[in-house]
C-alpha cells in the first residue's frame, strides 16, 4: 500500500444558532471568523494556522442530551492554547462547566451551547 501525505484541513460542528455560536467561540476561545462562501445555509469559518474550524447551522441528526459529562469520552475537537488558566477564567466567568483531563495533562473539556465537546490543551 502506498503512503500519501495527509493533514487535517478542518473540523465542523453543527449548531442551532450561528449568531449565538459566533459569540461563544469568539468570546470564550478568542477565535476570529474568516471569509466563508455562501453555501446556502448559515454558518461561520475560523482560521487556526493552517487548519480551519467550521460551524454549520443545520438540522442536527445527533442527540444533544445524554452525552458523557466528561467530553474526553465523547467525540470532540481539541484546540491548543498558550494558557489553560486564561481559558479556565473565561469559562468560570461565563458559568460554563468544565472537567480536567483524566490523564493528568494540562487540558480540560467543556461543551459549546449545542453540546459539542471541546478539549483545550496547554502548549508546552
Amino acid at each position: 500500500m502506498s503512503k500519501f501525505n495527509i493533514s487535517l484541513h478542518h473540523v465542523s460542528f453543527i449548531v442551532a444558532d450561528t449568531s449565538k455560536s459566533l459569540k461563544f467561540y469568539t468570546e470564550i476561545l478568542g477565535l476570529e471568523p474568516t471569509e466563508r462562501p455562501d453555501l446556502g445555509f448559515p454558518g461561520a469559518w475560523f482560521q487556526l494556522g493552517d487548519q480551519q474550524f467550521h460551524i454549520m447551522e443545520l438540522d442536527n441528526p445527533d442527540r444533544t442530551t445524554g452525552r458523557p459529562e466528561h467530553g474526553g469520552r465523547d467525540r470532540h475537537a481539541a484546540f491548543n492554547v498558550n494558557s489553560l488558566e486564561s481559558v479556565k477564567t473565561r469559562l468560570e466567568n461565563a458559568d460554563i462547566r468544565y472537567t480536567l483531563s483524566k490523564s493528568g495533562r494540562k487540558a480540560l473539556f467543556f461543551r459549546d451551547p449545542d453540546g459539542n465537546a471541546i478539549e483545550v490543551i496547554e502548549r508546552d
